[in-house]
């Protein structure tokens, strides 16, 4: 069991090193075969999420994870593994320098296969974000009729990542819909070990 709460722990976090530090080839090697991708920008498989990754990589559209400890259940085959993580992303909006911190819990299903452990899919549940200045006393405007069109726990990711042309869904998991959170923990669970105790 120890073991295998190690390699799992490493696997998500080589996934989100690869992604940080452009190594795509590593970050796909994290993921199996049928993985699933749900989150703010994207929507697809793992192969496809790593394919965009590269190209939002290429815009200049970078982010980095820093990464909270990681807490694993491993039933068999299968596993759960949740991250916490603050994604952070310096932009530029109207001239200003910006720096969008977004904190969410990374959950991950994950698989064994023949090349040890894969990650199945990857859904974040977002908590809240900010923005701040990226140069003290300097400015940051954002339009408040625009901003009000986003919830809550990703508001402000949303406003930039729509000013970089990105589309944003409303029905991403977050915590200003606890029913829907209880909901996604009580699947993945039910995922893991169908008799096993919720909870």
């Amino acid at each position: 069991m120890t073991d295998d709460v190690t390699a799992l722990t490493q696997l998500v976090l080589h996934e989100r090193q690869g992604r940080d530090r452009e190594w795509w080839d590593a970050m796909l090697e994290s993921y199996a075969p049928d993985a699933e991708v749900r989150l703010s920008w994207f929507r697809g498989s793992g192969a496809e999420f790593v394919d965009q990754s590269r190209r939002m990589a290429g815009r200049g559209d970078r982010a980095v994870h820093r990464l909270g400890p990681a807490v694993v259940d491993v039933h068999g085959g299968r596993a759960l593994v949740e991250l916490p993580a603050v994604i952070e992303v310096t932009t530029e909006l109207d001239g200003v320098e910006a720096v969008l911190a977004s904190y969410a819990r990374l959950l991950h299903r994950a698989v064994r296969t023949g090349n040890g452990w894969r990650i199945a899919s990857l859904d974040p549940l977002y908590e809240r974000d900010t923005l701040t200045p990226g140069i003290p006393g300097s400015t940051v405007r954002v339009d408040e009729e625009e901003l009000r069109k986003y919830r809550v726990p990703y508001r402000f990711l949303a406003y930039v990542l729509g000013r970089r042309g990105y589309g944003v869904g409303d029905d991403l998991y977050g915590d200003d819909r606890p029913d829907e959170v209880a909901r996604v923990y009580a699947e993945a669970h039910h995922w893991l070990n169908p008799a096993g105790r919720k909870p």
